[in-house]
């Protein structure tokens, strides 16, 4: 009855992107921060026409198809052939093992050796798929509105509440609607909360209850929702553990700092332009450190493909040096793969803003806490993100106390870890 259930949710959510019956036909469910869809398209364009018995089609999604759609497909034994995730961790007992498919498979150890555990089931040596990009979360200042208002950029080891103090004193002056806004995502209030000491894996490996650390920052979160420091909008318009960016926000000159993460320079460095001036500033400072937290958009095959030599041959192209090298210097994206960081990489940009953040996201690598490092590949890092989403934003708008939201975040940890077989 309950694989009856899963496989009418599957339906309901459509045939988008079922798996591909007929030999040579891969498809691939694809979402974009920013270009990199439109990149993504010109180059399986040319495979396709270096290969013309295998027909590729990409399905553009949102992203909240992927966090909430995808899932119940691939539960139902559907989906697509090829798909960009990134909770590349709990769904990877869905990815196809490319180790026996793909032409080379030392090359893919060499090259995406450090990030394969992030998506593989855990004691395995599985190549499921790889990192289109290595993303790392930080904060973004809408610098012409600081110079406007006379009020300096707090510098390198500033905390956050010397952001809030500063974003306040702008916004005062120039009019803004909200000094700050954060992502509605578990994954981007993560890096407060260990930045303030939090830790999320327990002695037994399995996550541990809600600590001081995570309580502190986000008491303070809510206290900043409160007095209309931080947007409220971005974490009370969605339901659920919904995906929400402030992005536009920030891009409309709405917000004078922004907390979210690499992957937003792209995206800033077309819409934005010259409409005004911006920096990426690292992670504002806690009690603890100053740490962002890594991640990124890994793109990985389905094991429920029914030509998975042809979706073989889809990823080793796009996971050869060349393409990659190409793919994140048009797209503006940190690479995964060894070979070309170690080349170095020419930035397809004359936008001096974009050069420099990207730079600044690079040397902020260099200072991650323990505890950043270790979540990409842990298995309940989405567990813990998802009760975190659903139930800080109940809190925020005002349908349960801090203290209520503490029981219940715990409470659907707890519900997830006893239902679960790991």
């Amino acid at each position: 009855m309950t694989r009856t259930r899963t496989m009418l949710a599957a339906f309901a959510v459509g045939l988008l992107t079922s798996t591909a019956a007929l030999a040579g036909d891969v498809r691939i469910m694809w979402y974009s921060d920013g270009v990199e869809g439109e990149v993504l398209k010109d180059l399986i364009d040319r495979f396709m026409k270096d290969n013309p018995d295998i027909k590729v089609t990409i399905d553009n999604v949102s992203y909240s198809v992927v966090r909430e759609q995808l899932p119940v497909q691939l539960e139902a034994g559907d989906g697509p052939d090829i798909a960009r995730v990134t909770n590349l961790k709990a769904l990877s007992k869905h990815w196809l093992d490319l180790r026996p498919l793909v032409a080379d498979a030392a090359y893919w150890d060499t090259n995406f050796g450090d990030q394969a555990d992030w998506m593989r089931p855990d004691g395995t040596d599985q190549i499921s798929g790889f990192m289109t990009q290595i993303t790392l979360t930080g904060g973004f200042a809408n610098k012409t509105l600081f110079e406007q208002a006379g009020v300096a950029l707090p510098g390198k080891d500033a905390t956050w509440d010397d952001w809030a103090k500063a974003s306040k004193q702008v916004a005062e002056s120039q009019q803004i609607p909200f000094p700050m806004a954060l992502d509605r995502s578990g994954h981007r209030i993560t890096a407060p909360d260990i930045a303030f000491g939090a830790n999320y894996i327990g002695a037994d490996g399995k996550p541990a209850p809600l600590d001081e650390g995570s309580k502190a920052f986000i008491s303070k979160f809510i206290g900043w929702i409160e007095d209309g420091t931080m947007s409220k909008d971005v974490w009370v318009s969605a339901a659920g553990s919904t995906y929400r960016a402030g992005a536009d926000d920030f891009i409309n000159g709405q917000v004078t700092f922004y907390y979210s993460g690499s992957w937003q320079v792209p995206n800033f460095s077309t819409k934005i332009g010259t409409n005004f001036d911006w920096v990426a500033t690292g992670s504002p400072c806690g009690p603890a450190n100053c740490t962002g937290m890594p991640g990124g958009a890994g793109l990985v095959a389905v094991k429920y493909t029914k030509n998975p030599k042809d979706v073989a041959k889809v990823m080793d192209y796009l996971a050869s040096e060349p393409v990659v090298k190409e793919f994140s210097e048009r797209t503006l994206f940190l690479p995964a793969h060894k070979g070309v960081i170690e080349k170095g990489l020419d930035f397809k940009t004359d936008d001096a803003q974009a050069k420099t953040a990207l730079g600044i996201f690079v040397t902020a690598t260099t200072s991650l806490a323990d505890l950043a490092r270790k979540l990409p590949g842990w298995a309940w890092s989405d567990t813990i993100y998802g009760a975190l989403v659903t139930r800080v934003s109940q809190a925020a708008a005002g349908e349960m106390t801090l203290d209520e939201a503490y029981s219940r975040i715990d409470a659907d940890i707890a519900a997830k870890v006893k239902d679960s077989a790991l």
